[in-house]
């Protein structure tokens, strides 16, 4: 006789707490019950093509908001893929695009001029059809150098630029690396050069991974020298690559004049204490009147990989 009051006091008590538990829930911050797929999808990196300036240009791309968009450009014997360990802690900041220049990469392979005013050209066409009308662009080796024509040609649409271990030609005493013994790789181009290092690509870019590194343990992993090798020895990328060095002539003319009138945006320099170390600071200086000039200690050419912490936290402190 007194199961059937027992059973409606448990129901009536099982009632009352659900009641408290829903009006509990509901009062909640609202962040409270905010999950976090959102920012696991905003730093997903996604590889995306796009054909530009009748060229096919590779890229990766990650984060989004209304941010201005930071643009990265690798060096040579490297591709976009060097800025994926970057890309995720940049993507807070608004869209991150590394882009493959052209004959690098997944990118098309023209027989076309490798003038880096040119090139820029290509990564300005770029942008221009993802609808940014303004960038933080990031280069390194090469990439800088694009960088550098970039911000020269465009420099109302540009906010911040890094340069990061090269040189600029034309630009002060250039002639004092370009003609180092040393450094014989950048007259090293043309018919011969070419037939000599196919299928030995892995073997010439070993003399940049490894001699231009301070540490060549700590230099470009060797997951890494796989992809590249594979990379360049895609039809026409070594072809590509030499083009590069033989447009320096051109470039020295381009970037001389294009330093008559210096660059007013900020301006950070990153360099190697083992590599460009003061040279390209001194270079920087010439061009443009907000230098942030930053030496990587005990570092050589390759500074994302040589030291990575240092760096990357150097460039998401100065791009945020």
């Amino acid at each position: 006789m007194t199961i059937r009051p027992t059973r409606r006091a448990a129901a009536a008590f099982l009632l009352a707490g659900c009641a408290a538990l829903t009006a509990l829930t509901a009062a909640l911050p609202v962040q409270a019950q905010t999950s976090t797929p959102s920012t696991a999808k905003s730093t997903a990196i996604v590889e995306r093509d796009a054909t530009v300036n009748g060229v096919k240009l590779h890229y990766l791309i990650a984060g989004s908001g209304d941010a201005t968009p930071i643009v990265l450009l690798h060096g040579y014997t490297q591709t976009s893929r060097m800025w994926r360990p970057l890309m995720p802690r940049l993507a807070g900041a608004g869209p991150v695009i590394a882009v493959d220049l052209r004959g690098a990469g997944g990118s098309g392979k023209p027989d076309l001029p490798g003038e880096k005013k040119l090139l820029a050209q290509d990564i300005h066409a770029l942008t221009q059809q993802l609808g940014y009308r303004k960038v933080r662009i990031v280069g390194h080796d090469i990439g800088l150098m694009v960088a550098y024509a970039y911000a020269a040609q465009y420099p109302d649409e540009v906010e911040k630029i890094v340069l990061m271990d090269a040189f600029l030609p034309g630009v002060g005493d250039w002639t004092k690396v370009w003609l180092l013994r040393d450094l014989w790789h950048f007259h090293f181009y043309g018919e011969v050069p070419e037939k000599l290092v196919a299928g030995r690509e892995r073997t010439y870019f070993e003399h940049f991974w490894n001699d231009f590194a301070a540490d060549r343990t700590k230099s470009i992993p060797e997951a890494d020298r796989k992809a590249y090798t594979a990379s360049y020895a895609q039809p026409g990328g070594m072809h590509a690559g030499f083009g590069y060095f033989k447009a320096f002539e051109q470039d020295a003319k381009d970037f001389e004049a294009m330093s008559r009138t210096k660059l007013t945006m900020p301006m950070m320099v990153l360099t190697g204490e083992k590599a460009s170390g003061e040279f390209l600071i001194g270079q920087a200086r010439l061009v443009a009147t907000q230098v942030d000039g930053r030496i990587v200690k005990g570092s050589g050419h390759w500074i994302m990989e040589e030291s990575p912490e240092f760096t990357m936290n150097a460039l998401v402190e100065f791009l945020k």
